[in-house]
This record gives structure tokens, C-alpha cells and sequence, in this order.
């Protein structure tokens, strides 16, 4: 079995937790539970991929956009890859609907895409929080509305495209 790397990052919208097998990012999701962190007999993460991912998360949630992505292996069924695959041309302070990724994937069901998008691995880099319903209601976040709307407001700030959500 490949060993599980984590690392943790304190983010302005609460702790982050960052798996890795030692070469791909595997994991990224938001930690509401300190019970849910791994036990003190998880590995330490001095590796590469593990870095990379704070720096990206450091110009994040400064404000920069980030530039270069660490490798990523998110694990899911053919469908829910190419509908995270999908959301790398949501460009970074845009946002597209359900309905819209449906009629890209060549999907009858919007829904079908939001269930995919509530099961993605590696949130942030995997930008599933610009996916917003139709009439620009923010819909659903698996990390919740609250996350969802500061993080949308993050990457619209400073491209003078200003959004209410």
C-alpha cells in the first residue's frame, strides 16, 4: 500500500487537510472536526507535491491567482473525473452553472454534475466552488455556502468583476 502523506494549512476559512501518496496531490478538503485530523502516527510530509500545495495555497488566499498546479490524482468514477476535469476551463474569478457544465459533457442531467461535483477530492485546486445554479444562486458546497461565497468573492476581488453572493 502506497504510504498517505497529510499535511495540514490554517486558512482564513478554517483547517485544511492535504493528502498525498508522495508523488500526487490526492486529497484537499476542509477540516471542521479537529477529531477528523489524522493521528500523530500518520507520516510527516516532506514531500515535494505536499509543498507545492502550500505555496498554491498561500497565493490563493492571498488573493494572487495561482499559476502552476502540483500534480493531482483525484480517485472517482470515469464520470465524476471528466466532470472535474471539466472545471479547469472555468476560468479563476468566473463561474459557470450545473446546467451549462451538463450541456459541455454532452449530460442530460445538471443534477447529475452536482452530484459528481459533491464528491470531488481535492477542493480549491479542483475549482468545483465557481459551479454555481442557474439565475446565479450560489446552489450547493460541500464545505458550505458560507465557504462557497468567501471564496467566489476571493477571486473576484481586484478583477473588477464584482459579484453579490
Amino acid at each position: 500500500m502506497t504510504p498517505l502523506y497529510t499535511a495540514t494549512y490554517r486558512s482564513l476559512l478554517g483547517t485544511i487537510l492535504l493528502t498525498s501518496d508522495g508523488e500526487c496531490l490526492t486529497g484537499l478538503r476542509f477540516i471542521d472536526d479537529p477529531d477528523a485530523l489524522p493521528s500523530a502516527d500518520v507520516p510527516p510530509a516532506p514531500v515535494p507535491v505536499i509543498a507545492q500545495t502550500l505555496r498554491w495555497l498561500d497565493d490563493y488566499f492571498a488573493g494572487r491567482q495561482p499559476h502552476t498546479l502540483p500534480r493531482l490524482h483525484p480517485q472517482g468514477s470515469a464520470f465524476q473525473c471528466r466532470v472535474w476535469q471539466s472545471l479547469f476551463s472555468i476560468p479563476y474569478g468566473q463561474t459557470r452553472t450545473y446546467g451549462d457544465l451538463a450541456r459541455l459533457l454532452h449530460c442530460p442531467s445538471a443534477r447529475a454534475v452536482g452530484q459528481a461535483l459533491t464528491r470531488n477530492p481535492i477542493a480549491l485546486l479542483i475549482p468545483c466552488h465557481r459551479v454555481i445554479a442557474a439565475h446565479a444562486s450560489l446552489g450547493g458546497y460541500a464545505y458550505g455556502l458560507h465557504r462557497k461565497r468567501q471564496l467566489l468573492q476571493l477571486e473576484s476581488s481586484g478583477l473588477g468583476a464584482r459579484h453579490d453572493y
